[in-house]
């Protein structure tokens, strides 16, 4: 029999970013996969701002960067021409430290997040699938087929986080409401006659639309697009079947074809996303359209969310009351999310007449106006980016100081640095913007609480920060108190509701990433 206070059960990019969070904050998780290695298939494509907020919180943000591809602009096209582009550096200038979308393919991702994790004593224990598993107030017990012999594992908590047919799911009996698109749907990786550089191309067509994006710095193009209906039920679709179509909404050549394949898009969430202690976490909790990027990066979102919330518990550092929280942040994120792109996506692939006159008339015409406006490139940006996610409702967000309670930290930038260098702490801390006072000062260091003073600068104000207001910001980098006052009664009251226990003893852990 083999422990482990957590086990963690599946290694998509989900799994592998929770095993090393939880790392990061002293625990060395067991992560197994039922698969034989990383995935071969480039899939997820775009990795937001969002995530590579919290990889530079873990530490390795530039390197992914430098092994992808920032996708420079997005072409609106129709008939083979622009009628809209957009620059990803203007959209997110001043927003983030990471102000495009990177196109990183999942393969290359999951092999890059498996080397981390062996650089912190974590190997990944391939070919390793969970059977069953029970439990009960006290702790859990899980079988696992390790090759064929079975290996009964107890555990603190379990953490489901392989996709969408989740056995971890299934085991816990929730419910994964939702539905399927009526459209197929097709991938392909190819090459075109043409140079795009590294931009983004979104074609629009009577009969649906087209997307066209870097998959790797060798020139290929990864391809997305509706199988036209009266192919859709081909038996042995290649894409040759797509090609003349396909060609002619691209206005571009196809001249080599890598890989090809068609599939079904599902929109579903699950019911909850804890049950004792077990979580799911991922494509196990939530699946939606692929429409502008999120599906990876939410998963990502969730575990970074879990992890360090589960450290707690495990560590002792609050009360265990605070893993109720990471269902109730992360499921009313993705239903937004599901209802959201589900709107989005029913309009942009529709037959009927509404979304016809949407693609070949309402938005050649609409979107030229938009995207001329300075607020709204910068609105399109937050949301796409996740920047705009927050925690506002969330039992832990208290208060409020031009920023609230849930809110995710600016970003805030000048010659001395950024406020988010604070951030690869990954732990609890205090910032103020403008002077701290003794009063705080000294309640801070008896409470153990890192305390951050900034400038107050142009920057800062427009960020939404007030002068001389204190924010007690997460290990994730939101805001959980909001104070306009530097209240200590305030903030001494919030850490003893929450039975927060503040200290860092991670630094060995954190240094080995």
């Amino acid at each position: 029999m083999s422990r482990s206070q957590i086990l963690i059960v599946g290694a998509g990019p989900t799994g592998l970013v929770l095993a090393l969070c939880l790392a990061h904050h002293g625990i060395k998780a067991r992560i197994i996969d039922k698969n034989s290695g990383p995935g071969q298939a480039s899939r997820a494509m775009a990795v937001q701002a969002r995530t590579l907020e919290f990889y530079q919180q873990l530490g390795f943000a530039d390197e992914m960067v430098a092994q992808g591809i920032k996708m420079e602009r997005l072409h609106l096209r129709e008939r083979g021409r622009d009628i809209a582009s957009l620059s990803f550096p203007d959209m997110g200038a001043g927003l983030s430290p990471y102000p495009f979308m990177l196109c990183f393919p999942q393969d290359d991702h999951e092999r890059f997040l498996v080397e981390k994790l062996r650089n912190v004593g974590i190997e990944v224990e391939w070919g390793v699938a969970l059977q069953q598993f029970t439990q009960d107030d006290a702790g859990g017990r899980a079988i696992l087929d390790t090759g064929g012999r079975p290996e009964t594992c107890d555990f603190a908590y379990l953490c489901g986080c392989d996709g969408a047919h989740s056995r971890v799911r299934h085991g816990l009996d929730i419910a994964f409401p939702g539905g399927t698109y009526d459209q197929l749907f097709y991938v392909a990786d190819v090459k075109i006659a043409l140079q795009t550089g590294h931009d983004m191309f979104a074609n629009l067509s009577p009969n649906g639309f087209l997307l066209m994006l870097p998959v790797r710095s060798r020139g290929m193009q990864r391809l997305i697009g509706i199988v036209p209906q009266h192919l859709a039920d081909h038996a042995n679709l290649t894409f040759e079947d797509i090609r003349p179509g396909a060609e002619a909404v691209l206005g571009m050549q196809v001249t080599q074809v890598n890989w090809f394949s068609t599939y079904f898009v599902h929109h579903r969430v699950a019911g909850r996303f804890r049950r004792g202690r077990c979580f799911l976490a991922g494509d196990a909790a939530h699946v939606h359209s692929p429409a502008g990027g999120q599906g990876m990066n939410t998963g990502i979102g969730d575990a970074v969310n879990l992890a360090w919330k589960l450290a707690h518990a495990a560590q002792g550092r609050a009360d265990p009351a605070i893993l109720d929280t990471y269902g109730q942040e992360r499921i009313a994120f993705a239903r937004k999310l599901v209802a959201t792109t589900d709107k989005i996506f029913q309009a942009m692939v529709g037959i009927g007449f509404g979304s016809r006159l949407l693609r070949t008339w309402l938005l050649p015409r609409l979107m030229p106006v938009l995207t001329g406006m300075a607020l709204m490139r910068r609105s399109m940006f937050m949301m796409v980016s996740q920047l705009r996610i927050n925690y506002r409702g969330s039992a832990l967000s208290s208060g409020s100081a031009g920023l609230q309670g849930g809110d995710r930290l600016p970003w805030v930038a000048d010659a001395g640095g950024s406020n988010f260098a604070a951030l690869a702490a990954m732990d609890w801390q205090m910032h103020v913007y403008g002077q701290a006072s003794p009063g705080l000062t000294v309640a801070a260091k008896n409470l153990g609480l890192r305390l951050e003073s900034f400038a107050f600068t142009a920057a800062t104000a427009e960020a939404g920060l007030r002068r001389d207001a204190a924010y007690l910001v997460r290990p994730d980098g939101y805001i959980a108190l909001a104070m306009a006052h530097q209240d200590v009664v305030g903030l001494r009251d919030y850490v003893q509701q929450m039975e927060l226990k503040f200290g860092n003893a991670t630094g060995a852990i954190r240094q080995a990433v």
